[in-house]
């Protein structure tokens, strides 16, 4: 009997984070692309926003378009200390964080301009790093603490370009709708 999951097009707007069977160069340039794109199109999404929009949750139960910027500039600046560890030291075990009880500190309520500059200068070092690697690097890797999983460092490129994806859609979708 087969069993088919419906995805909540609210929670996932792209779908779900599908790991990749191969990572052509092609894809990884495309990944690459997405990082690098994505600052610009965040600000241009969330510019001109009121403060009662950015106050607006992207789905009955989810963050606000604040929390979601917040919350991508706190998860990138994650991800580039992951990657570093991967280049830098012997499959390591990465940190995680609770990223629910992040969206609920005080810096969360700020002006999203902050997490806007952030963004974008993390976002020049990843595509700094990621242009920079040999195919050796790519195959480096981490431990996730929550799963045992070895992660590849293409697979969490495919994993970021995905996530940033995945948040620009709840941004624009709401908006959208306003």
């Amino acid at each position: 009997m087969s069993t088919t999951q419906t995805i909540d097009p609210l929670q996932y707007p792209v779908g779900k984070f599908v790991i990749p069977e191969t990572y052509s160069p092609e894809a990884i340039q495309g990944w690459i692309n997405v990082i690098r794109e994505l600052p610009a199109k965040m600000r241009t999404a969330v510019t001109g926003l009121t403060d009662e929009q950015l106050a607006t949750q992207y789905r009955p139960g989810g963050w606000t378009i604040r929390q979601v910027v917040h919350h991508v500039a706190d998860s990138h600046m994650n991800s580039i200390i992951r990657f570093k560890w991967a280049l830098t030291e012997d499959t390591p075990t990465i940190k995680a964080y609770d990223q629910v009880k992040w969206a609920q500190l005080a810096d969360y309520k700020l002006p999203i301009e902050s997490s806007l500059i952030m963004l974008e200068g993390i976002h020049q070092h990843l595509v700094a790093l990621f242009e920079s690697f040999t195919d050796e690097q790519w195959n480096r890797h981490f431990i996730h603490p929550e799963t045992g999983a070895e992660i590849t460092l293409k697979r969490n490129l495919a994993l970021y370009a995905w996530h940033s994806q995945h948040h620009l859609a709840h941004i624009t979708n709401t908006v959208t709708g306003f």
